[in-house]
């Protein structure tokens, strides 16, 4: 069956394999094989993941997306996840000119953060409570400013007067919300335009989308956009495309997210209980493991290759000629 799924690509914008020329290169590869995005990370004081290595290199998201509007023409981008340690009105500012500049092909991945250092750094306050009423402002006032509203604001976070905002969004920004609890999905289904849990196992995923559905249909609003984003390697058999990366530290990181559907045991023991998290092995597996996302109910899935950036042409040469056609028939 023909996959109606939308895909998209994480990019090497951090760590040891950070690099404009790879992410260009890679921009261009990915707009001429059919891919739908690219994707990149947001954050002000990068602490890297265990796992990650120890390279705090970090390109800033919104520059280095504005850096491929030129060298594609009509691939989208996302920010998976943009923070909120911005003041709002900058961040209205910075994606209404990327809109600008890549003629309205941004899409804004918008979370809660996992660091609360980021937001005191940038004199933000810092609890999840906290973060959560940020993340609701800053969608209301982006909003009200893209509409080409004259605002003003007064809360305990910001104060401002009389504020507009020239130009405006070539088109509309559509926002998508990050996280995998029940409670991000309760603001996908009232705020957002999306939801992008970016990994997560395939019994959550299942369980939030039914959850997500009813809270659509509630709203009285269609259901949302859904997209998903698992760490991918592809080779030509599952051991080589496994080869040096820490399955341990993905189990241990699996047992972290406290209101993820565990498996039987209680535990994460095995590959198979880290299904949805990572999906590796030849084409084929790539291929089968997309569908069951699509028919768990994605619309777009965001591969990302970071435990593979040392092969990343290679990578997105094995995705744009074999998997992408498999799944487009």
């Amino acid at each position: 069956m023909t996959s109606k799924l939308k895909f998209g690509l994480l990019l090497p914008h951090f760590g040891a394999h950070m690099s404009v020329a790879d992410c260009q290169e890679g921009a261009r590869r990915a707009e001429a094989y059919g891919f739908d995005s690219l994707w990149v990370r947001d954050h002000l004081v990068f602490t890297p993941h265990a796992g990650e290595g120890g390279n705090a290199n970090h390109l800033e998201s919104l520059m280095l997306l504005a850096s491929l509007a030129p060298v594609t023409s009509k691939i989208k981008f996302g920010t998976a996840m943009a923070i909120c340690h911005r003041h709002p009105i900058h961040l209205a500012q910075s994606c209404a000119a990327l809109s600008e500049i890549s003629d309205g092909r941004l899409i804004l991945g918008l979370g809660l953060g996992g660091f609360a250092h980021e937001f005191a750094a940038a004199g933000r306050p810092s609890s999840l409570i906290e973060r959560v009423e940020l993340a609701r402002l800053n969608i209301e006032i982006c909003r009200a400013l893209w509409r080409g509203e004259t605002l003003s604001h007064r809360s305990a976070y910001f104060d401002f007067k009389d504020v507009g905002l020239a130009p405006w969004p070539k088109d509309n920004i559509p926002i998508w919300i990050g996280g995998s609890t029940p409670a991000a999905c309760r603001r996908a289904a009232t705020l957002g335009d999306g939801w992008m849990p970016a990994r997560i196992n395939y019994p959550t995923f299942n369980k939030r989308i039914a959850y997500l559905r009813a809270l659509c249909a509630e709203a009285g609003r269609p259901m949302v956009e859904t997209a998903v984003m698992p760490f991918t390697s592809i080779a030509k058999d599952v051991e080589t495309a496994l080869r040096g990366i820490d399955v341990k530290n993905l189990l241990d990181d699996a047992h972290n997210s406290s209101t993820w559907v565990k498996p039987p045991s209680g535990k994460f023991e095995t590959l198979e209980d880290l299904g949805g998290v990572l999906i590796a092995g030849a084409p084929a597996d790539i291929v089968r493991e997309s569908q069951r996302y699509e028919a768990a109910g994605a619309n777009h899935i965001v591969y990302d290759l970071r435990l593979r950036f040392t092969d990343w042409y290679q990578q997105i040469d094995l995705l744009g000629r074999e998997v992408l056609p498999a799944l487009r028939g």
